[in-house]
């Protein structure tokens, strides 16, 4: 495992702090996981936005660091458009709901409760983001539903990252990143991929759209088999 970058301790900190609280299960302590994971995605995006151009390569003046770290969504904006090649895979729209569904449990606060699976799509999601711009997974999942769900999104984002590839490679002009729906469709109609492929892409696909976009409980939706179906189907998309 690569060792952690020493800016990307405190968003790392957050992150696992958050995790913990999940270890005693209740309502107060979903509510503060979620709060917490919310605070780590911003100061990860942040973070990295805010890094010298000498190790993201990236060219963003004070001016605009200072604008676009006034709101999330400015975050968000910001990293899709200076970074985009990093985050191929990571859903910022179920990251953005997210944050949303945070503020709600922040502002309105007694009352409100969270199911637990939000908070650990939304934490497997942060793991994620932060594995993509800091090069070192984070957080190891503990229960055996938390495994799987870290697997399955894992797994998605390289597939997406290696349709997106191929997808360039195989064009003439290269294809902008427009996300999976993008790169699969320009796949379909290029010929590259068999249909019985595309059936079990779109197979997959809708899985994920379920949990992430959903917010479905994932229980029914990745078993053992289905995880390891997906990975032996990712493999072959692998860098050889």
């Amino acid at each position: 495992m690569r060792e952690l970058p020493p800016w990307a301790s405190g968003p790392g900190e957050i992150l696992k702090h958050g995790l913990d609280l999940l270890d005693d299960d209740n309502d107060t302590n979903r509510r503060l996981a979620m709060i917490a994971i919310d605070n780590s995605v911003e100061l990860i995006v942040k973070t990295y936005l805010g890094l010298p151009k000498r190790i993201t390569e990236l060219a963003i003046s004070r001016k605009e660091y200072q604008e676009i770290s006034e709101s999330f969504p400015a975050l968000l904006d910001a990293l899709e458009k200076h970074a985009s090649e990093k985050i191929i895979g990571i859903d910022l729209g179920a990251i953005e709901w997210y944050h949303r569904l945070r503020n709600q449990l922040y502002h309105q606060g007694n009352g409100l409760t969270v199911e637990r699976e939000n908070v650990e799509v939304y934490a497997a999601l942060a793991n994620e983001l932060f594995h993509k711009l800091y090069g070192v997974i984070l957080v190891r999942p503990k229960s055996d539903k938390a495994k799987l769900l870290a697997e399955f999104l894992k797994n998605w984002t390289i597939l997406e990252t290696e349709m997106h590839n191929m997808a360039w490679e195989s064009s003439l002009t290269g294809v902008p990143d427009k996300g999976f729906g993008f790169a699969f469709k320009f796949m379909r109609n290029a010929g590259v991929i068999p249909e019985e492929e595309q059936r079990k892409l779109k197979y997959f696909q809708q899985i994920r759209n379920k949990i992430v976009h959903e917010h479905r409980q994932n229980e029914d939706l990745l078993t053992k088999e289905i995880v390891l179906d997906f990975k032996k189907f990712v493999d072959k998309y692998r860098p050889k």
